[in-house]
């Protein structure tokens, strides 16, 4: 099976006294559909996962199946405890979940050893496909391109990765070691120079408000119009920045709440910053671009 080039990684909707808003992640997972993304990572770190119970994973789950039917909806459950990300990838694949996203281990930095161990046994007898997910920026560990070899030969459920390492090195070890793997791009800003290398798609965060952009630079690239993918790139790299000038999802959550899409706040520990002069820039850049929608270039 082939997922779709442009999957968002969710924020999760909270009232303002900080409960699960099933109302609002409906309503997101729709309007989300509506801009461009073909599918939604649910309860992924963007999702702020390590805050949710079990009990609102499921309810997070269902309201954005409802919200979104047709959609390609993977759910989050990766963790640094093998068994408990084994049991939640059997209960999202039992909810529906169409795949699953596996962040590689936080805080405990397996070797690599380690690492191929953990993911086999999550994915090896799992009914639904999974993705390996790999950030050591915020994990601690480097998912080397040698195990990602070893661990897709041991288990097939693994189509996928989403990789965010970095740098653009890591998408070129993948497609040396992996040439069969399914890539996604983790990193807004180096999804377009990995297209070069063969990465299939985009696990984004951008998605949330440059949706129509986004897919029109898949297009574009994928239908040989390689000059105006590249201009929608360099039009969309300032957001891309800035989206990440606080830790994930505080400035997309802001911008969105900001422009009227309602989310709601982050969870504690993340908070949004007193001093907002950087997520002020962004939202200065994010009108740029929905002014240069109503453009003949962006409409031919």
């Amino acid at each position: 099976m082939q997922w779709p080039r442009l999957i968002t990684a969710m924020v999760t909707p909270f009232t303002e006294n900080g409960e699960l808003d099933e109302e609002r992640a409906e309503s997101l997972a729709h309007w989300l559909i509506e801009q461009g993304s073909e599918g939604l990572v649910v309860a992924g770190t963007t999702g702020e996962s390590p805050t949710l119970t079990p009990d609102e994973r499921e309810r997070l789950f269902r309201a954005v199946r409802r919200g979104a039917p047709t959609a390609t909806v993977l759910m989050g459950t990766g963790t640094n405890n093998t068994e408990h990300a084994r049991e939640m990838s059997h209960q999202a694949a039992e909810w529906g979940a169409d795949g699953v996203l596996l962040v590689t281990p936080y805080y405990n930095k397996p070797p690599q050893d380690g690492l191929f161990h953990h993911f086999v046994r999550i994915t090896r007898d799992l009914p639904i496909p999974a993705m390996l997910y790999n950030v050591p920026g915020r994990t601690g560990v480097n998912l080397e391109a040698r195990t990602v070899r070893r661990i897709i030969d041991a288990s097939p459920n693994v189509i996928a990765i989403k990789e965010a390492g970095g740098t653009i090195q890591g998408f070129e070890q993948l497609r040396e070691h992996c040439p069969d793997l399914t890539i996604y791009s983790g990193d807004d800003a180096l999804f377009y120079p990995s297209l070069g290398l063969g990465t299939y798609g985009v696990v984004s965060v951008a998605a949330h408000v440059v949706g129509p952009e986004m897919a029109r630079m898949i297009g574009a690239f994928v239908g040989g119009q390689g000059a105006e993918a590249q201009r929608l790139h360099l039009m969309l790299a300032p957001l891309f920045r800035d989206l990440f000038s606080w830790p994930n999802p505080i400035p997309v959550k802001w911008l969105l709440n900001h422009i009227g899409v309602p989310v709601g706040p982050v969870r504690l520990p993340l908070v949004f910053p007193e001093d907002q002069t950087a997520l002020n820039r962004l939202a200065d850049e994010f009108e740029s671009i929905r002014a240069s929608r109503s453009s003949a270039a962006f409409l031919s």
